[in-house]
């Protein structure tokens, strides 16, 4: 089965925050933006970062970076990108004894695609809804990660880029069948069509993996949703992520993918390593800003009760 994707005003968070694993103790900058792009009327796309006060869970579990797109049109595209969002990370942090982070990270989605699917055949309302989902665990040094759909998750080291997640289209499985190349993948006008999301069926796939090199100092890294990357190249991706300031590339992303047409919701959540060992630091700043020629829409608008 093929769903093909429909697609709050523009909204950042940023922070410094640590992680420990082992005793070793990292660091991490992180920037959190989104935007309707120049069609849309209400954003389907949410994005969170969790770091849990509980020191125990902070040194099992570690840091959680999370990007969700929905569809299913107005309201039910942002209902069921939320609860992954939301869904995700209580999954992920509660107790659980398994020591595996990516199964626990593989439990995690599939509990919110159950939940979200029987929401959306139990109501009339969210029939037909779904989202993609990606997220990214930085435990100590180590990079963790879970993707369902086609949002993307990148790192950025040595000044390339490296694409962590495979996108869960049409398009791709014609590239890895050898149909089509990748270059020809990135014009195919048949590239946003999803055959895996989170929500649209009782059973769906969750693609884990762990990073083989460990997160380094400078190292940067990246989930956006596909009003992103469907305007920029690896290439272009690279030169923007080497930017000095964190929040400047955030901003670089957004504006260049609105001036090549932002058709679609944009959303980038960024995480810098910007140093090895140090003392803790406390949150800093968390700025919302809102545009007010376009409609406000809460992060949790027609959200059921009981999510």
């Amino acid at each position: 089965m093929f769903w093909k994707k429909k697609n709050k005003n523009a909204e950042e968070h940023y922070q410094n925050e640590t992680a420990t694993d082992n005793g070793e103790l990292s660091v991490l900058k992180v920037v959190i933006k989104t935007d309707l792009g120049n069609v849309r009327t209400n954003n389907e796309d949410a994005a969170s970062f969790f770091k849990m006060n509980d020191e125990k869970l902070l040194r099992e579990k570690g840091y959680l970076l999370i990007v969700a797109d929905g569809m299913g049109g107005h309201a039910a595209g942002e209902v069921a990108s939320n609860m992954a969002v939301e869904i995700i990370s209580q999954e992920y942090y509660k107790e659980n004894k398994e020591a595996n982070t990516e199964k626990i990270l593989a439990k995690a989605f599939n509990t919110a695609n159950k939940k979200i699917f029987d929401l959306a055949s139990a109501n009339d309302k969210y029939r037909g809804m779904g989202t993609t989902c990606t997220a990214i665990v930085v435990l100590g040094t180590s990079i963790y990660y879970a993707h369902a759909g086609d949002s993307r998750a990148y790192l950025y080291t040595n000044k390339k880029i490296i694409q962590l997640t495979q996108d869960h289209t049409y398009v791709q499985e014609l590239v890895n069948s050898g149909a089509i190349t990748a270059h020809e993948a990135e014009t195919h006008p048949q590239r946003n069509i999803l055959i895996n999301a989170m929500g649209t069926k009782p059973g769906m796939r969750v693609d884990t993996g762990k990073y083989n090199s460990p997160l380094k100092e400078n190292n940067r890294l990246m989930i956006c949703s596909d009003g992103l990357y469907d305007y920029l190249s690896d290439d272009e991706i690279a030169e923007i992520m080497n930017i000095d300031v964190l929040d400047n590339v955030a901003d670089y992303f957004i504006a260049e993918a609105k001036k090549r047409g932002g058709k679609d919701n944009i959303t980038v959540a960024l995480a810098e390593k910007i140093v090895e060992k140090m003392e803790p630091v406390q949150e800093t700043n968390l700025k919302l800003t809102r545009d007010v020629d376009l409609p406000k829409l809460t992060r949790d608008a027609d959200m059921p009760s009981g999510y």
